[in-house]
């Protein structure tokens, strides 16, 4: 079974493509929802990740990892791919 890998991202934003490009390079498949300027969007974002409202924000099976410097602490560590493949 594969994950459910969530990310809330800004098209512009250099940790979002960080973050993204390490979900990638692992092969994941994501979903993306880009919330340029979308106050609702981000709004939902921040009720599922505990008031956190800067992006990117990483949902591994509606479990909040955190940003981009989360998700390759967890990499790092040899965690992210027992979570991916949860």
């Amino acid at each position: 079974m594969t994950s459910k890998v969530e990310i809330y991202t800004w098209s512009a934003c250099p940790f979002c493509l960080r973050a993204k490009a390490l979900l990638n390079r692992k092969q994941v498949e994501y979903t993306e929802y880009c919330i340029d300027g979308d106050n609702e969007a981000r709004d939902k974002m921040a009720q599922r990740a505990n008031g956190k409202r800067s992006v990117p924000q990483i949902f591994i099976n509606d479990q909040h990892i955190g940003g981009c410097d989360d998700i390759y602490s967890l990499e790092r560590s040899g965690k992210l791919d027992s979570l991916l493949s949860a």
